[in-house]
């Protein structure tokens, strides 16, 4: 664990004042999204073609998951006990699903949560950024941080469902265009996992400017082939009324409580829309929803719907039997497409999930690559990437069939939303000081309806439930863990580093004076305020200090790149000629941050005295952690952080430090 690369230091430069002016248009609350242009009606039109570009990319990326929802939904909602498929049934359901999409998706996510943003990010995480900033009472505050903490695990739990059971869905309908080979199904979807996170590391917005036209493609089919079957029968267009759903639960309670289990599904993606608001900003996602997305799911579920009424025999898998069997082939292989993409929207929105979690202090740091050069928010993570790999493959080789899956997929997405609405309410509440009665009507609106979908769920923990509240608790545990430790480590820490500006006197009334070494030494450290310790270690056991020391901090700004000229800072401590200097080091996000270099650019000049690249070592501290008997974290929990403390990516490689010129000074420091 380096001085300069904790997640504190990640958290502060996420959020420093830099960060915040630098950003453009594109990066200010997640509104923007085209980078903003000159005057004129030149101006006006690369606006527009820049916001046609980014809700074209969102609906290659962001609506995947919502998108294919209707492979496998009715089919969920039917295997229902005790529902028939006759038109009470049948109307009732879709009317639930027509109102269950307006209301949590439409309204809830879209018109509401999505206001809440940290500097344009999106997500479980944001939230808790936000209740973070509210000053309230401590023990609420924690408990708070937890509820969104365990939510976002369940997110890491969705992540993995959702590409296992999108893709299964797909292939599945081999099953009914091609009866013969079923058997390939299992292989063809590994095949077809094994190139989606393959593809993963050329970023969103190329993955959106690539499926952005296989979407489209898939939209118009949902809607054409669900249109076609609404002319057909007109009378299913009633189900558009509330008043069908209210019949529904008045005549069958039970039945229609239970089969909320299912309707739950149509609802899948609408985190990962909020989760991925950082990737596109908030007017092309809404754009894309409620122009071409809305519209295709609603035609195509009442579409299934009339064909339900028609065969009831249908409800085995009324989606591939909705298409004309000459057409059914095809389908298999855009809807195999569609739900890739479809698992590119949670995966986007785990890697999101992460960096934001990272910049809270909840995981160690880890390596990610800002892979567009006009939103921040887009990254993509390597190791993330591997993670969610192996467990999708686990899933799909542990339960074999989309149908085994469905269980546990509920569970995780409402759990998940419940957490959201929570944190979302007190943010609406105690930080933007909305009246109560605002409140009181979202918990009795949004609230209810997503503890109705998670009850539906609870019976189906023995299904498979199981496995995202296992996932569940097992991340919660590590992402409270590390935010533990290292509040726990980081006073103590500060304690054996000492105050900088104390240490440069000490070094000064030192007698004799302590030897300069020839040539320049460079510690990586979070700021200026304390002494790095490889510097203190240095001094103390080896009696020895080069004759020019810069401690360079790093920082990372909201554009994507910066000139030269803005990219160091340099202060010489006000302690004159001591040959102690700080530089800080600002990058680009997309920019590496590679410290040799900016040492080499001309505001180093500055430099209290010159610095000879040609002979320059770069000291990292090591620390080791000594779990002790101290309180404040269970013997268990010390273990797992220490596990955790060696997943962090090595600032050597980080920073581009070269490898022949580091010295690595360790210390201890008790837990």
């Amino acid at each position: 664990m380096s001085d300069a690369t904790g997640s504190e230091r990640a958290e502060r430069s996420s959020r420093s004042p830099v960060a915040q002016a630098d950003g453009g248009p594109e990066l200010s609350s997640g509104d923007g999204g085209a980078p903003a242009a000159d005057g004129g009606d030149g101006g006006s039109t690369a606006r527009r073609t820049g916001m046609a570009a980014l809700t074209f990319g969102a609906l290659g990326v962001v609506f995947g998951d919502i998108g294919t929802s209707p492979l496998y939904a009715l089919n969920a909602v039917f295997s229902t006990a005790g529902l028939r498929p006759d038109q009470a049934g049948v109307y009732g359901v879709i009317s639930l699903v027509f109102w269950s999409v307006t209301i949590v998706v439409s309204i809830k996510y879209l018109l509401f949560i999505m206001r809440a943003d940290n500097e344009g990010e999106g997500g479980i995480m944001a939230l808790i950024a936000l209740v973070q900033g509210i000053g309230s009472k401590r023990s609420g505050k924690v408990a708070l941080i937890a509820l969104g903490v365990f939510g976002a695990a369940l997110f890491y739990g969705d992540g993995m469902i959702t590409p296992a059971i999108s893709v299964l869905s797909a292939v599945e309908g081999l099953e009914v265009a091609a009866p013969s080979l079923g058997g390939l199904v299992i292989p063809i979807t590994l095949v077809v996992l094994t190139l989606l996170f393959g593809i993963q590391r050329f970023g969103t917005g190329a993955v959106g400017s690539l499926f952005g036209p296989v979407m489209c493609v898939w939209f118009g089919v949902l809607a054409v082939s669900g249109l076609v079957k609404v002319l057909g029968d007109p009378s299913i267009l009633s189900t558009l009324s509330p008043t069908y759903a209210v019949a529904f639960f008045l005549d069958s309670p039970g039945v229609a409580f239970l089969a909320l289990g299912g309707v739950v599904l149509t609802v899948t993606g609408a985190e990962a829309l909020y989760a991925d608001m950082g990737h596109f900003g908030r007017p092309p996602i809404r754009r894309a929803w409620f122009l071409i997305v809305f519209p295709a799911l609603t035609l195509n579920y009442m579409g299934q719907g009339a064909l339900i009424l028609e065969s009831p025999s249908a409800v085995s898998d009324p989606f591939f039997l909705l298409m004309p069997e000459w057409a059914q082939l095809p389908v298999v292989l855009l809807a195999t497409l569609a739900t890739v993409i479809a698992s590119q929207a949670v995966i986007s929105g785990v890697f999101s999930i992460t960096r934001q979690a990272m910049q809270r202090g909840f995981v160690p740091r880890l390596i990610f690559r800002h892979t567009s050069g006009q939103k921040i928010g887009q990254v993509y993570s390597p190791a993330i990437n591997s993670a969610l790999f192996v467990a999708v493959v686990a899933l799909v080789l542990g339960f074999g069939s989309s149908s085994n899956l469905a269980g546990a997929y509920g569970i995780a997405v409402t759990g998940t939303m419940i957490s959201t609405t929570i944190l979302f309410l007190v943010v609406i509440r105690s930080l933007w000081r909305k009246p109560a009665w605002v409140v009181a009507a979202g918990c009795l609106g949004f609230l209810t309806v997503d503890l109705a979908f998670f009850g539906a769920n609870l019976p189906k923990v023995v299904e498979g439930g199981w496995f995202p509240l296992a996932v569940a608790l097992a991340l919660f545990a590590v992402l409270t863990t590390w935010r533990k430790g290292q509040r726990l480590l980081t006073p103590r820490r500060e304690e054996q580093e000492g105050r900088l500006r104390d240490f440069i006197e000490e070094i000064r009334a030192m007698d004799p004076p302590i030897y300069r070494a020839p040539g320049t030494a460079v510690f990586l450290h979070a700021g200026k305020e304390t002494t790095p310790l490889a510097l203190r270690e240095n001094v103390d056991h080896n009696r020895v200090l080069h004759e020019s020391v810069v401690i360079v901090s790093i920082d990372t700004a909201g554009r994507a790149h910066l000139p030269g000229a803005e990219c160091l800072t340099v202060d010489d401590l006000g302690h004159g000629d001591d040959g102690i200097s700080h530089v800080t080091a600002r990058f680009g996000f997309r920019d590496e941050p590679n410290v040799p270099e900016a040492l080499r650019l001309p505001a180093a000049d500055s430099l209290e005295r010159d610095i000879d690249l040609g002979n320059v070592t770069y000291f990292l501290s090591k620390m080791t952690i000594v779990p002790t008997d101290a309180p404040g974290m269970g013997a268990w929990r010390k273990k797992l952080f220490m596990a955790i403390s060696h997943a962090a990516a090595s600032p050597a490689d980080y920073y581009g430090l070269p490898g022949d010129r580091i010295v690595t000074i360790g210390s201890h420091i008790d837990l």
